[in-house]
């Protein structure tokens, strides 16, 4: 027989869909459900009570839950996903679906994951999460302000606990008023609803991000259909309609099989028409159980008991519970529960006023215990985004404090309200009253009148009920966490250690860092500690810290397409295709592909760059120099934005020129450098390093929007819509002036760090400015990205009978260095100011700027800081490893040996006939002349300090003499 806890269809129908018949296996075995199960409740309905053992005992555990609270129905899907550590509960059936039973350790899969995850980023008015009955009361009242409303829950349908129950709304079955709701939120064009679809995570200023599954519960992906997206949303106003968790309860072997949560009892017969049990004993400290009682019986299942912590419960429910044919027992608990793989009775006594028990023990016969310890709200999201919590005796939860217009709106049971009026009553009110803070103005509308909602009386909450013996060995038998197996006994032995705080009884434990990160202990601990301190109530100790995921996400998901080759972006320019074409080798630069040498039939880099350094310094030669960052500056205050940001001016720059600027971070260490041309009296083109670019751009806006905001500045990254060449050497000018001849190139009328705008000889609008890195004489071609190719191809043959050679970055290396130019992040490691490269020539004395008055610090006038200089092997042959130690002849050569600097950058230079290199040294330009060693491989090297310019110290080849 299957599905042998299935009730017929005339006892319950449930919510699925007994038409069609889902085939699924579970360790193995082939089961069947139907459309609208879940695993778990397909479980319960094949009769499979028990699940896993616990993680550290093996004890046998059963279902609990119905939903993300699950602590131990935990499975490792496998098939197409292999996901671990999910929940049964929360996994939708589908046909062919293949699960495993997990005791509390998942495992990745051995297959890759090739599943489509993706993100999408949002803004609206209102997000409204939570679709029980306060958050649709709220999306209606909202959305028909015509407010962006987005809606989000995360179950496949709307409505909440009311699936659950027979209440009546408007007269009419709670069902139907949702149906009418839902058909109305899809006419509205303003209003998005997200089912399958938790918050995850509740920032500040109401940035939420969303999980939404699309695929999971379909038995074939759909072709190139993302399987789940992370919604990124801002909101202008975040109402939080997230309900309550009902927690369990501690008793002696309370972690029977057989043992679940009264509401998941509930929502497994009326939801899926699913029998847990036939003999069930009812455990309770308040009202909402008493349903679970009366609709077991009507189910078909015997309740003999129905155990009250509470000495005077209603009167009207124990008169229910009678007519029904169950007896209540007032004033009582569960002490005990029997048998094996799962529960098979209960001991029930009375309780005193300590709650310990008292009187005569009765024994129930039972293969079910439905068990309410009260309801937790779940607070987490308001939490995650800053909102403060209390204790609210009344509703015996943590609610939150009230909250400023900052904070999301908290409303429903989410905030102790467990009355379906008061719930609707709040959402109305909250949807209006969100809508109009965003420009929406709307009246709430009035509350419809609700039936067969029963008034809430005040719980009893109870955190641990002793043993009947009351030895302390008995507490190793009450869990406090199910999923973790800590129990009342851990806790004791941590406050018997001497700690106090939840977060460190937290972390002493384990409790409350499993997968469902406490939602059924939590509060338990909380309360147990407080009972053991006799610190009053759990408000006194407090909750630990919530923290975002709310339920756990796949890393897949939060990675989404940024993975495998768009993990790491590769860029290139657009002449890529000719560098490829012509051999080059590339290394990458930031993401950008830069091509590093250009090498012919039987060269290696060394002899490639060799000859391509020789091209440069004799002929002509070209480079791809796209990479570089370029921002546009503009704005009125532009200027003397440009003035604060480098250490030299660039207020009085004029318009057609150019020049080289350093920046400083606060405490004056160097941080990026490049030339900035004046376009107009109120627009800069900034060049910055290849790497630096983002940063460059991300520190201008910090200081724009945090400590300038007054200042009328815009800044924006141009860097992919140009394309540069620089175009260098002794025959540079003839190649640019035949590759734009209405140009005068001479050097009377195109000076160095000028710029002009032109046409090339194909038609290309260009930019071409005099700058140079290498210290020769040196053009910049920059032309519109599209174009960039074209260009470089008529660069390429207006210089082919002059042997235009192509270099890459690391014959650039070798010109720029033979030169002392340094390298932001080479030369520098982030504890060098300006001074300390020798470049005081770029750094003003009369204005201000970014990191000037840490130039007055003790530490950066010490004179004896390391500066750059430059070094000559005695042997030109040797070339030093760049970050070689440098030390004095003299040192000791035993640990601790003290180190004078290192080595930034080495070279073999053509043009030198010999190697060199750059360091930074103690003392660096008072050493000029001083021999120092370079311990490598053993031997030591001796260098002569010299000077960092080693070619052209005049500079009169940058104009081409």
């Amino acid at each position: 027989m299957t599905n042998p806890n299935r009730l017929d269809a005339t006892t319950r129908a449930g919510r699925i869909d007994r038409t069609r018949t889902l085939r699924f296996t579970f360790d193995g075995v082939e089961l069947s459900g139907h459309p609208g199960d879940t695993l778990a409740s397909a479980l319960l309905a094949e009769g499979r009570i028990a699940v896993a053992p616990s993680i550290r005992r093996s004890r046998p555990r059963g279902i609990v839950a119905a939903d993300c609270t699950e602590p131990n129905a935990l499975v490792q899907l496998h098939g197409a996903c292999q996901e671990p550590m999910l929940p049964a509960t929360r996994i939708e059936l589908h046909d062919g679906l293949v699960a495993e039973s997990l005791s509390g350790v998942g495992r990745l899969g051995d297959e890759a994951d090739t599943a489509v995850y993706d993100k999408k980023y949002v803004h609206t008015d209102v997000l409204i999460v939570g679709a029980g009955p306060a958050g649709i009361a709220a999306a209606l009242s909202a959305g028909r302000s015509g407010a962006r409303v987005v809606l989000v829950d995360e179950r496949r349908e709307l409505g909440g606990t009311l699936l659950d129950g027979g209440e009546l709304i408007d007269g009419r079955p709670a069902t139907d008023w949702i149906g009418r709701a839902v058909r109305e939120l899809v006419e509205m064009t303003e209003v998005r609803v997200l089912t399958r679809s938790t918050a995850v995570g509740c920032y500040e200023d109401n940035y939420v991000l969303i999980a939404e599954c699309r695929t999971d519960h379909l038995a074939e992906a759909v072709p190139h259909h993302p399987r789940q997206r992370l919604w990124h949303v801002r909101a202008q106003q975040v109402v939080l309609a997230t309900g309550a968790h009902e927690r369990p309860m501690v008793f002696a072997d309370n972690d029977r099989p057989g043992i679940m949560l009264a509401s998941a009892v509930r929502s497994y017969v009326n939801r899926h028409a699913v029998l847990p049990g036939r003999q069930a004993v009812v455990l309770t400290t308040s009202d909402s159980a008493y349903t679970t009682a009366l609709e077991l019986i009507a189910a078909g299942a015997r309740v003999p008991a129905v155990v009250d912590t509470r000495a005077n419960p209603p009167a009207h429910l124990t008169e229910q519970i009678r007519e029904a044919g169950g007896r209540v027992y007032p004033g009582s608990a569960v002490v005990a529960t029997g048998g094996e793989d799962r529960v098979s009775s209960v001991r029930v006594a009375g309780i005193d006023a300590e709650g310990s028990p008292t009187g005569p023990v009765h024994d129930f016969p039972c293969d079910l215990l439905a068990v309410c310890g009260g309801w937790n709200p779940a607070v987490h999201l308001f939490s995650q985004a800053g909102g403060a919590l209390r204790w609210d005796p009344i509703a015996a939860g943590f609610v939150p404090e009230k909250s400023s217009g900052a904070l999301p709106k908290v409303i429903g049971s989410a905030r102790g309200t467990y009355d379906l009026a008061g719930c609707l009553s709040q959402g109305l009110a909250a949807g209006a009253e969100a809508a109009t803070a965003s420009g929406f103005r709307v009246a709430a509308p009035p509350v419809p009148p609700v039936a067969g909602d029963r008034p809430c009386t005040q719980p009893r909450p109870l955190w641990l009920v002793p043993a009947e013996s009351g030895t302390p060995d008995e507490w190793h038998d009450h869990f406090v966490d199910l999923q973790r197996d800590a129990t009342v006994a851990d806790i004791r032995s941590a406050l018997g250690t001497g700690m106090r705080s939840v977060e460190h009884v937290k972390r002493y434990t384990t409790i409350s860092t499993g997968q469902d990160q406490g939602k059924t202990s939590g509060i338990n601990a909380i309360g147990v500690i407080a009972e053991a301190l006799a610190a009053g109530s759990p408000g006194e100790v407090g909750t630990t810290t919530y923290r975002p995921p709310y339920t756990p996400v796949p890393f897949a998901l939060m990675v989404g397409r940024d993975r495998g080759h768009l993990y790491d972006p590769v860029r290139t320019t657009p002449m890529h295709s000719w560098h490829v074409a012509a051999g080059a080798e590339f290394e990458n630069v930031g993401q950008w592909k830069r091509a590093r040498h250009y090498p012919r039939p039987g060269e290696d880099m060394d002899a490639a760059v060799q000859r391509e350094c020789i091209a440069a310094r004799t002929g002509v030669a070209m480079q791809d120099v796209s990479t570089l960052g370029r921002i546009e500056v503009v704005g009125p205050d532009a200027p003397e934005f440009l003035d604060r940001v480098y250490t030299s001016g660039f207020a009085k720059l004029p318009v057609g020129k150019a020049r080289y600027g350093m920046m400083c971070t606060a405490d004056g260490m160097v941080l990026d450098d490049g030339v900035s041309m004046r376009l107009a009296e109120d627009r800069y083109l900034m060049s910055t390093t290849t790497g630096g670019a983002a940063g460059v751009l991300d520190w201008l806006e910090e200081w724009l929007q945090t400590e300038w905001p007054h200042l009328v500045v815009y800044c924006t990254s141009v860097t992919e819509q140009w394309a540069a060449v620089a175009v260098v050497g002794p025959d540079s000018r003839t190649v640019v002036g035949r590759l734009a001849p209405d140009l005068d190139v001479s050097a009377e009328a195109f000076g160095f760090m000028e710029f002009r705008e032109t046409t090339l000889h194909n038609g290309i609008p260009a930019r071409i400015s005099r700058i140079s890195f290498s210290g020769e004489l040196a053009f910049e071609v920059n032309v519109p990205a599209w174009s960039g190719l074209a260009a470089w191809e008529a660069i390429a043959e207006a210089g082919a009978d002059l042997g235009i050679t192509p270099y890459g970055t690391e014959a650039m290396h070798v010109l720029r260095a033979e030169k002392g130019f340094v390298i932001v992040g080479q030369d520098t490691d982030g504890t060098v100011t300006p001074l300390d490269l020798g470049m005081d020539r770029v750094v003003s004395r009369r204005k201000d700027f970014i990191g000037k008055r840490s130039f007055a610090r003790p530490d950066t006038a010490r004179t004896d800081r390391k500066q750059l200089v430059g070094l000559l092997p005695v042997d030109p042959e040797k070339l030093l490893p760049e970050g070689a130690h440098l030390v004095a002849p003299d040192a000791p050569r035993q640990p601790p040996v003290p180190m004078l600097g290192h080595v930034t950058s080495s070279y073999r230079s053509p043009a030198l006939g010999r190697t060199f290199a750059l360091a930074l040294i103690t003392e660096g330009t008072h050493r000029l002349g001083e021999v120092l060693h370079a311990p490598v491989g053993g031997t030591d090297i001796p260098v002569e300090v010299t000077t960092p310019i080693f070619y052209d110290e005049e500079g009169v080849r940058r104009d081409g003499r």
